[in-house]
């Protein structure tokens, strides 16, 4: 079918929608046709106009999530929207169900395991009918996770068991969005497992049997994370990360056929001190975002729209390295790394580079709600080591002898 746009960015008026817009101006190809779509006109005008003269005429499209007309008329315009509009447990469904209904792809930033698995559960067989690739979690939640754990794959001789660890050291300020997502993530747990375990049984009852047991394994290796500090060979103290990183890897490890793949992810710490005191901030806001008073101003003190300046966001910077081992002993030492803090600036590259590959690339045949590894992989590697988050290798051991 044709369409008007080949991108159109939802929520551009919010903090990472804005910079996801200036980024977008600064690289998009000079024939894509892409606009910027809210509830507030006068306010996307002001965001263009931040872009400069040359964008005087980029469209302005109004769209309201509680408006569903608005959301179809925007998703049968284009080939792929982007959504910056979140917490997506409480504003994102309704343009997932647009999307998946017209045939279009959908990229967001969410990092709420509930929202990923509700979508699923609901659209994710129409997505399948109409040839929509929903593709959740497209900046620092998850993509270093996702393709650096497809990197490391790739390095690795197929065919054997492997186990695939990552590393995070990250500098810069957590986007009001992550957080207002963590809280709310925390203070709704419940919802979470149960809508966890109807997707678990929905995918047992119609995966083919290796394709379940391939997922059983590698998602089952993020769960038996315990909240244990330990030493490792890269040299820093690691705590488990209890975030939606490990489900996507291991969605793509079914996929992609990784059999007996296991995965963990850690943050790294260079103290035993500051693994204490990580881990009493965990127990922390956990207890916190169970009272809705402290919850509420927890919230208040990250007020959406805002976030870092230009400076600090420059200051920041990300780190993450992937150890992978085969069981003949092949080993592998990767990393994928940005000089720009990952909650703002590097995740607008990576929601910017995800939405462009999915709008521009030359791609391999996908449907439904997939993962960034497995909808573009290669060419979303390529396209973010050209933009400055670069994927290398660091040292290789060959197979025990």
């Amino acid at each position: 079918m044709a369409r008007s746009y080949d991108l159109v960015l939802y929520g551009a008026t919010g903090f990472t929608g804005g910079l996801t817009a200036e980024y977008l101006a600064r690289v998009a190809p000079e024939n894509t046709r892409w606009a910027l779509a809210g509830r507030n006109l006068s306010k996307l005008a002001e965001v263009r106009r931040r872009l400069g003269p040359s964008w005087s005429d980029l469209p302005l499209l109004h769209a309201d999530a509680d408006d569903a007309g608005s959301l179809a008329r925007l998703a049968s315009s284009t080939r792929v929207v982007a959504s910056t509009v979140g917490p997506y447990v409480k504003y994102g469904e309704p343009l997932v169900a647009a999307c998946a209904t017209a045939g279009t792809d959908y990229t967001d930033l969410t990092g709420e395991p509930r929202f990923v698995d509700e979508m699923y559960l609901r659209h994710h067989a129409t997505a399948l009918r109409t040839g929509a690739r929903i593709v959740h979690a497209c900046g620092f939640d998850s993509i270093p996770a996702d393709l650096g754990a497809w990197f490391t794959v790739q390095q690795l001789p197929a065919g054997h068991p492997l186990h695939v660890e990552s590393f995070y050291r990250v500098s810069g300020r957590a986007s009001a969005g992550t957080v207002h997502s963590l809280i709310g993530a925390v203070a709704d747990a419940g919802a979470s497992r149960r809508a966890a375990a109807e997707r678990r049984h929905r995918e047992s009852v119609s995966a083919e049997p290796a394709d379940a047991a391939a997922r059983a394994g590698a998602v089952d290796g993020g769960r038996r994370m315990a909240w244990v500090p330990r030493t490792h060979p890269v040299g820093v103290w690691t705590v488990p990360m209890p975030t939606l990183d490990p489900q996507v890897v291991g969605r793509t490890a079914a996929a992609l056929g990784w059999r007996d793949f296991s995965y963990g992810q850690y943050a790294a710490l260079p103290s035993p001190l500051h693994v204490a005191g990580a881990l009493a901030g965990t127990v922390a806001i956990t207890a916190a975002a169970q009272v809705a008073p402290l919850r509420d101003r927890m919230l208040g003190r990250f007020a959406s729209g805002t976030g870092p300046t230009e400076e600090q966001r420059a200051a920041g910077w990300m780190s993450v390295k992937f150890t992978g081992v085969t069981d003949d002993g092949t080993r592998v030492l990767t990393e994928v790394h940005s000089d720009l803090d990952p909650g703002y600036a590097s995740t607008a590259i990576m929601l910017g580079e995800a939405s462009l590959c999915l709008a521009l690339d030359d791609l391999p045949p996908t449907v439904g709600q997939v993962t960034t590894a497995v909808a573009m992989g290669a060419r979303l590697v390529e396209r973010l080591d050209g933009a400055g988050i670069t994927f290398r290798v660091l040292r290789r051991w060959p197979a025990s002898s």
